[in-house]
């Protein structure tokens, strides 16, 4: 199969996984969301907030680090040498990851009380804290078969680990947490603890299969691994610690506004239910991105220029266009869906309020798997530290004064800033030139409003107007239909 035509079912496979993944979390989140409140779902996320700072100090970079280097050799035609890359990423993974399980045990009290503000939340974070070191050991055979693009055995395992974690977390809520928060939130976490077990133990008996333990003799080269893993490591630290404090101010901040009823609630609607509907449909493109890095890293160890700008060009334009028909609908649907899912008013004024950025959120994600692929991780974990801490300053001065609003304005100006420095990056390292896409943009602009003025089925027309401008306008041509059938016969 070519190299071209590989990818494109690759791609396939893994969206209609990850769609079915997203859906039946976002099912669960509704589930969620209606049995311990907006407030619980606040908690939650503070929790879960936490955890990811941990998995992030734990795994310090590990996952990036064995997914790149392998693709590099993959990319020299050097595949005995993965051996040697993944003992030794192993052996890093236990060492960082160890030594992060031992402190979250130790400080779990005090981050309970005085950051989370629950006591309740603290057999949640001890329980996480037993299962730290398997999951970055489970990051780094995700890396691992990402860059090798086993594509099979990760959606295999991606479905066992969803359906056990959803399983466990219902018989523990049904069976025992009642409606306590505290046992709700150590629920989630125990399901997936589960779930993740489960998992590591599939892909290592996949990862044997494919690397069976008589071939590994290879030196693990620890000096790559720590040049690649240790700034990687800093940068997410310090954008994970910045991420984690802006989770725990907003509800803080929050309740210094006036007009603020229950602070709690308020962060549970944003980020529990609103960002989950809000990414939902990116599932098609955080598949695309998944397969981009391992593939510009074999292209940049190879020295294909053409071929990087060919894919940056092309993964630009697919997640632009992708991105406006998503966030034309949820636009258009915002109220319909925040009734349907939740039965709030709310979350329907607020998806319309973040959809238009819904185009720019897609394409990030784009952006930043094309720029780790060629390299760049400092450069983008520069950037992404610097938006974060600027989100975090603009969220202390304006959540009191401002309340939902100030949230709005910070979301919007750290991520435009973010955007636009990795495209910035992207183009200067790929040399690809990039321009402002007017008449995508006139054009759905144009849909919306003329959809808007139907009584009924505002999302499907939106769609049908979307098409039809995009095709006078000469958004789309025959060209892009006769590029698909190239990729699907593999040519």
């Amino acid at each position: 199969m070519r190299k071209g035509n590989a990818i494109f079912y690759s791609a396939i496979l893994l969206t209609g996984a990850n769609f079915l993944l997203r859906l039946s979390a976002m099912s669960f989140q509704v589930y969620l969301s209606s049995r311990i409140g907006a407030a619980g779902i606040g908690l939650l996320q503070l929790i879960l907030s936490v955890t990811a700072l941990s998995f992030t100090v734990g795994s310090a970079g590990v996952r990036t680090c064995a997914m790149y280097l392998s693709a590099e050799e993959l990319g020299r035609n050097h595949p005995k040498r993965i051996y040697g890359v993944l003992n030794g990423c192993y052996r890093y993974a236990l060492l960082f990851g160890g030594l992060t399980a031992a402190l979250l045990w130790y400080m779990a009290p005090r981050l309970a009380s005085g950051w989370i503000g629950s006591p309740a939340a603290v057999p949640a974070l001890r329980f996480f804290a037993l299962f730290l070191p398997v999951k970055c050991l489970h990051g780094v055979l995700t890396g691992y078969f990402t860059a090798a693009e086993r594509v099979g055995g990760m959606v295999l395992t991606a479905f066992l680990e969803q359906g056990c974690s959803m399983l466990v977390t219902f018989l523990l809520l049904t069976g025992w947490a009642g409606a306590d928060t505290g046992r709700a939130a150590f629920s989630v976490v125990a399901g997936s603890c589960a779930a993740l077990v489960l998992a590591f133990f599939v892909l290592s008996g996949l990862r044997r299969k494919n690397l069976p333990e008589r071939l590994w003799g290879h030196r693990p080269p620890y000096g790559r691994i720590f040049q690649v893993s240790l700034p990687l490591a800093l940068a997410d630290t310090l954008r994970s610690g910045l991420n984690t404090i802006e989770d725990l101010i907003i509800p803080r901040q929050l309740a210094l506004f006036s007009g603020t009823v229950d602070a709690m609630a308020d962060y549970g609607v944003v980020r529990g239910m609103v960002f989950p509907v809000l990414m939902f449909p990116a599932a098609i493109l955080f598949s695309l991105a998944e397969l981009l890095v391992p593939e510009f890293s074999r292209c940049a160890a190879r020295g294909s220029t053409n071929r990087v700008q060919y894919l940056a060009k092309q993964g630009l334009r697919v997640s632009l266009l992708f991105g406006l028909c998503a966030g034309s609908v949820l636009f258009t649907a915002a109220d319909r869906l925040g009734e349907l899912l939740y039965h709030s008013g709310q979350v329907g004024k607020l998806l319309r309020l973040y959809a238009p950025f819904v185009p720019m959120l897609y394409m990030d994600a784009i952006v930043d798997a094309m720029c780790k692929g060629l390299g760049q991780q400092n450069a983008n974990a520069r950037y992404n530290t610097f938006t974060s801490f600027l989100d975090v300053v603009l969220l202390w001065y304006l959540l009191p004064r401002l309340g939902l609003n100030g949230y709005y304005f910070g979301f919007a100006a750290s991520h435009v800033v973010n955007f636009a420095l990795s495209l910035r990056r992207l183009a200067l390292t790929s040399g690809i030139q990039v321009s402002l896409p007017l008449r995508a943009l006139f054009c759905t602009v144009g849909a919306c409003a003329a959809a808007a003025l139907l009584p009924a089925m505002q999302s499907v027309f939106c769609l049908l107007f979307l098409l039809l401008f995009w095709t006078l306008a000469g958004v789309i041509s025959r060209n892009d239909a006769a590029w698909i059938r190239t990729l699907i016969r593999g040519q």
